[in-house]
């Protein structure tokens, strides 16, 4: 009796160990069923939100492979190349390397004018320029004489109305067929603010349109003595780079309600005191500098004054300054090139 009581509690013990066992394989299968199922999921979700983020925030197209970013870098090195050779042509251009072969239009060689001279002028002015006309500027074959006998090219500077084709456009599009002796920059909006992008653009159509050994910037409130400015520049065509005027400097304004307010001018320093530069009425700068600004025109910053905006141009390069009284336009003076009118 013993050993059969002995076989039978065996067997049902090895009976429990074989559910036991069961249970627990069937409890494991399940448990890496729903660890399986909750990891799809979740990745699942990580997948869509990855692309949700992608398609809100742009990163998706905006993504740049290596190649790409190696021809970026390329195109960028070869842009500095090619403005370092046009600054090259510029200098050889003054100095009279490659100027007797410069042409205009067809092609035709033309002599190298000695100046061409801007006089900055806007809407409601046309008193001002009819002052000119009748004191110191040739109208009509005068004009065209001046240009081909003494080489010197003159023309008022004009932009465009705000409101384009208005009664102002249509009054300086009338003026220019009886007179011709505009430059309109059309690309240009006319405003108070914008007087400094204005000479910039004179200085480019200028450097650009004609062939000139200076160009030269005056106000249409100026009288200007043309044969003592054309004696002038003539000593002074040995200098291939020179920036010439009645220099100066003075107190830079900080406050928004002063007429000369300078909205930078935490840049010039505590002494708040700007750069020398030659006063705005009148001033020349020979054909590289005036070929400078064209090159580098959409990285020049301007400031709220012409004056301080082109004479902020020439720090840094090698340039002569020329402190001419001559150019002093606040009193008219025996020799005098200029005076306030």
């Amino acid at each position: 009796m013993y050993s059969r009581g002995s076989n039978h509690r065996l067997a049902g013990s090895a009976f429990r160990s074989q559910v036991s066992v069961l249970m627990l394989t069937m409890f494991a299968s399940m448990a890496s069923i729903y660890v399986a199922g909750r990891l799809w999921l979740d990745s699942e979700n990580r997948v869509y939100l990855i692309k949700e983020l992608d398609r809100r925030t742009g990163q998706a197209k905006s993504a740049i492979s290596v190649d790409d970013t190696l021809k970026i870098i390329a195109c960028r090195e070869q842009q500095k190349k090619l403005t370092a050779l046009e600054m090259e042509l510029a200098a050889a251009q003054q100095e009279g390397f490659v100027s007797n072969h410069l042409s205009e239009n067809k092609g035709t060689p033309k002599k190298k004018l000695l100046a061409v001279v801007g006089i900055i002028t806007k809407f409601g002015r046309k008193n001002n320029r009819d002052a000119i006309r009748r004191a110191w500027m040739p109208t009509g074959t005068d004009l065209k004489r001046l240009e081909a006998q003494k080489g010197i090219v003159i023309r008022f500077v004009i932009g465009r109305s705000a409101n384009r084709g208005d009664s102002s456009d249509k009054d300086i599009d009338s003026e220019n067929m009886r007179t011709n002796d505009f430059i309109i920059l059309n690309n240009h909006v006319e405003a108070p603010e914008e007087h400094p992008k204005k000479t910039k653009l004179f200085f480019i159509h200028a450097a650009e349109n004609w062939n000139a050994e200076f160009y030269a910037k005056v106000n249409d409130d100026v009288y200007v003595n043309i044969d003592t400015l054309g004696a002038t520049l003539a000593t002074h065509l040995d200098k291939p780079r020179v920036y010439i005027g009645c220099m100066k400097s003075g107190e830079v304004f900080s406050e928004s309600t002063h007429k000369w307010y300078e909205p930078d001018w935490w840049k010039f320093g505590d002494g708040k005191s700007y750069f020398r530069h030659a006063s705005g009425e009148t001033y020349v700068i020979s054909q590289a500098l005036a070929q400078f600004i064209s090159i580098n025109r959409s990285i020049l910053l301007s400031y709220a004054h012409d004056d301080v905006t082109t004479g902020s141009w020439f720090i840094g390069l090698d340039v002569k300054y020329i402190d001419d009284t001559k150019f002093c336009c606040s009193s008219w003076a025996s020799g005098a090139i200029c005076a306030g009118v």
